[in-house]
């Protein structure tokens, strides 16, 4: 009874509590929450979402993977890559930040969790060997890379366009370098400094945190945050002023829409309930509201451009003077005569006519306290169709990361894991993170060592860490509103760093060139689909598939003849003579629909090349599995050389390949006479009814022994 329950609830195992397990468990939860609340702050950023989410993600999936995993010292949160893809996968659906966004991001959680406990619950674990180990090697330096590049215009105060090619965003931050705000610049090269200082120095102290204090305090004692309001009409280019136009009434637009499309779904559901209408009517309202979201669609695009457009322009204020509104003019045609502010200003949102100024560095900025909302992701077909592919992509690539870091920290514990019971730790965490806002989590390789490397015993360490994520978002939220959004970029980039390992692309490459050309294939891939990044990764996981049937196509066959050491050789390889009366070959490969064409066109060419034997010997040692195209071919071959007097024989079969033939009737065709335990057995029969033909045959394949009626030592 107590190991079914175990089986359910596996952190029962962490009872009874032991006082001295219990106090290690909570020294290192505070260490690993020091740790995980900057951290998961910055990776909110990363996933395109306001920094508090990280905080959500942080609190109940943490706890929730610890008490139904496998591992004691995984600890399970936001994690670098996943943001990544999740902000890849939403940025085409949705404006970054916004609450649609936000929706987006949490249902995506739910259907990451549904993948991972569903394939946890039939104990499908294995289907993650699909991403084979070069391809997560070549997507983890790409992603590394887009994550480190990707924080730049957060390092230099500049603007970052969002399209559908990450280079060019990337290269559009670069040409805004003289535009560098320095007191951000400032702020992030303080973290880093801060960081990589206490990581040499004094690797003990939580450098993250102490450089999120430190540089927090900062911004407050210098005013760091300078933020302002405008109206549009203040702007001066006549350009810059439509374009605000536009995405102003863009936006007026789409909420009236919305309500029309409101009104009209209760009219429907009216409708549909009351059995009332002709199927006519209830066809046009529908196709109405499918007009009217085709309209939101598209000016919910064109307004993503504008905002990105706008969000380009720096300004300069000139402060209003008596009867004369203040008047916002692009950098360096300030009239002369006037003065502006000292400022420069960027448009961070435009609302109703409203401009919010943002004039000085980014902060993190008002932060909800209390706990999280608790419900229902909104969900519709459609959008769940269009998150399908991403969400099996983070599945997938976040439990490979979870259970990579599990196993190597069981290595040292002596802890056994379960790739299953891991899946639905990680199933169940993403599931309850969803319930809670919380976007896709996965286990944290940095938290995780850090957890291990304060002595945590059990998954309680995971619970104390949770809480005291808990007691920061219920008490301590208003600290966090001057941590300057630069300095969750450097804490980003400095997590990432150690992801960059070309060193693990070169050694795939040196193992084997097919590994190495999947591991270079995905790291491109990855860098040229960006910001789509589930497309590389797929890429990457269809070419190592198709390398691996490739490889297995034509495997190694080698007709054999005797050493002088008494084994069967290559004779090709070893230069050793063949037998006119016997073929011998071997075949290593399993024999499936792919590499069935190549099976029989080795062995009717090694019949042609030797056409006085009379006996086939398939030495069948690596054959390790059987399908029906292979049993088949196998019948069609032996049909084809027992027409022309020759006799096929094998040696050394499988159990799995013998029960195939077996079932499939192949055996009784072939003949149990024609199967032997090893080839030395077989060649023993074989030249036995050889000699009753030719009493005067060389035994070249049989063991050497004694010289042959010439006298000739015999090598077969």
């Amino acid at each position: 009874m107590n190991s079914r329950l175990a089986r359910f609830f596996p952190f029962l195992s962490w009872w009874p509590l032991n006082g001295a397990n219990v106090r290690t468990d909570l020294i290192a939860g505070i260490t690993v929450a020091l740790v995980l609340i900057p951290q998961s702050m910055a990776y909110a950023q990363l996933a395109g979402l306001p920094a508090y989410y990280g905080l959500y993600a942080a609190f109940l999936p943490g706890i929730i993977a610890a008490m139904w995993g496998s591992s004691a010292q995984l600890a399970t949160g936001p994690v670098a890559v996943a943001s990544l893809l999740t902000a890849s996968a939403l940025a085409p659906l949705a404006a970054t930040g916004s609450e649609q966004f936000v929706a987006l991001a949490i249902l995506l959680a739910l259907m990451v969790g549904l993948i991972q406990l569903g394939l946890g619950i039939f104990k499908l674990g294995v289907v993650v060997n699909f991403l084979s180990h070069p391809v997560i090697v070549g997507f983890t330096n790409a992603a590394a890379i887009i994550i480190g590049l990707s924080q730049l215009n957060k390092l230099f105060g500049v603007s970052m366009g969002r399209s559908e090619h990450f280079i060019n965003d990337i290269w559009g931050v670069l040409l805004q370098i003289g535009e560098t705000h320095l007191p951000t610049l400032i702020m992030g090269v303080s973290a880093f400094a801060i960081m990589w200082g206490l990581k040499k120095f004094a690797p003990k102290l939580p450098g993250v945190l102490i450089a999120v204090a430190v540089t927090t305090v900062a911004s407050f004692a210098i005013g760091f945050e300078h933020n302002s309001k405008g109206m549009i009409d203040e702007i001066a280019d006549a350009e810059v002023k439509n374009l605000a136009n536009d995405f102003s009434r863009g936006e007026v637009r789409i909420e009236e829409l919305n309500g029309v499309l409101t009104a009209k779904s209760a009219e429907l559901k009216q409708l549909q309930k009351a059995q009332e209408g002709s199927g006519q009517h209830i066809a046009a309202l529908r196709y109405e509201m499918e007009l009217i979201k085709l309209e939101i669609e598209h000016l919910e695009g064109e307004n993503r451009k504008a905002a990105r457009s706008l969000r380009k322009f720096i300004f300069e204020q000139v402060p209003a003077k008596d009867t004369q509104p203040a008047r916002l003019y692009l950098t360096g045609q300030v009239p002369q005569g006037e003065q502006s502010d000292g400022y420069r200003w960027r448009i961070k949102k435009v609302n109703k006519g409203e401009l919010k100024l943002v004039g000085g560095g980014e902060v993190v900025g008002s932060i909800p306290s209390g706990l999280p909302g608790i419900g229902l992701p909104k969900m519709s077909w459609e959008t769940m169709m269009s998150l399908l592919t991403s969400a099996l992509v983070i599945s997938l690539v976040g439990f490979m990361e979870a259970i990579s870091i599990a196993k190597a920290m069981a290595a040292k514990t002596k802890q056994r894991i379960d790739p299953n019971q891991e899946l639905l730790g990680q199933g169940i965490s993403n599931i309850v993170g969803s319930l809670s806002q919380s976007f896709p989590v996965s286990g944290s390789f940095s938290r995780s060592a850090v957890n291990l490397n304060s002595g945590a015993v059990t998954g309680l360490s995971n619970v104390f860490a949770g809480l005291i994520v808990l007691v920061t978002l219920l008490f301590l939220t208003p600290l966090l509103y001057h941590l300057p959004q630069a300095v969750l970029a450097a804490v980003i980039m400095m997590a990432v760093i150690g992801l960059v390992n070309f060193k693990a692309i070169a050694h795939a490459w040196h193992t084997h060139k097919h590994d190495g050309i999947a591991s270079i294939v995905t790291f491109v891939a990855t860098l040229a689909f960006a910001p789509h990044l589930d497309n590389g990764i797929m890429v990457g996981a269809g070419l190592a598939i198709i390398l691996y049937l490739y490889r297995t196509m034509k495997p190694r066959v080698a007709i054999l003849g005797r050493h002088p050491d008494g084994s069967l050789r290559d004779v090709k390889v070893h230069n050793l003579p063949v037998s006119e009366n016997i073929i011998a070959m071997r075949y290593d490969g399993s024999l499936y629909f792919a590499n069935v064409p190549y099976f029989e066109d080795t062995v009717l060419e090694a019949v042609a090349n030797n056409p006085q034997a009379k006996h086939l010997l398939i030495v069948a040692d690596g054959i390790n599995q059987l399908d029906a195209s292979g049993d088949e071919v196998i019948h069609h071959v032996v049909e084809r050389l027992r027409s022309s007097g020759i006799r096929v024989v094998f040696s050394g079969l499988k159990k799995q390949v013998l029960d195939v033939m077996r079932h499939s009737g192949l055996l009784k065709y072939i003949g149990e006479e024609n199967f032997f335990m090893d080839e030395e057995k077989a060649l023993e029969e074989i030249y036995a009814e050889v000699l009753k033909v030719k009493p005067d045959a060389k035994r070249r394949l049989l063991k050497p022994s004694i010289g042959d009626d010439d006298g000739v030592r015999i090598w077969l």
